[in-house]
């Protein structure tokens, strides 16, 4: 029996707990405004089902940014499947509060964001994505 209860509290495998300290550093970098930290996330080759490229994102942040003086995150984790130790599918649902500065200027929506990472170098790095509002 304790072996069952230890079995189910056995910490990640090495790859997701990669995945999970990616996707924490990626919440810091936008809770942070750190864009040019994002974009090093984001593969070359990146390239989404709505034709976005790294530069397009990179582009969507900048906006995001300029718009929001202060964000805050929470996020949780639904699926996380680690694919022959270098790829993955991650799917995440994340609020995100945006204020402006104004007295009425906050903004809260709430995403599901399906991500692809591949591991480059002995690094994770998002390849694609999709995202609809919830």
């Amino acid at each position: 029996m304790a072996a069952a209860v230890l079995a189910g509290c056995s910490p990640p495998s090495p790859p997701e707990a990669a995945i999970r300290e990616w996707l924490e550093a990626a919440e810091t970098a936008v809770e942070e405004r750190d864009r040019s930290r994002l974009v090093e996330m984001i593969a070359e080759h990146y390239v989404d089902a709505r034709g976005n490229d790294r530069e397009s994102v990179n582009q969507r942040l900048r906006l995001y940014f300029l718009r929001n003086r202060e964000i805050i995150v929470a996020s949780r984790i639904e699926e996380l499947e680690v694919i022959g130790g270098t790829a993955a599918q991650v799917v995440v649902t994340a609020g995100l509060a945006g204020a402006d500065g104004n007295a009425f200027g906050l903004r809260a929506d709430v995403w599901r964001l399906d991500l692809e990472l591949v591991q480059e170098e002995g690094e994770w790095l998002l390849i694609g994505a999709q995202w609809s509002e919830l």
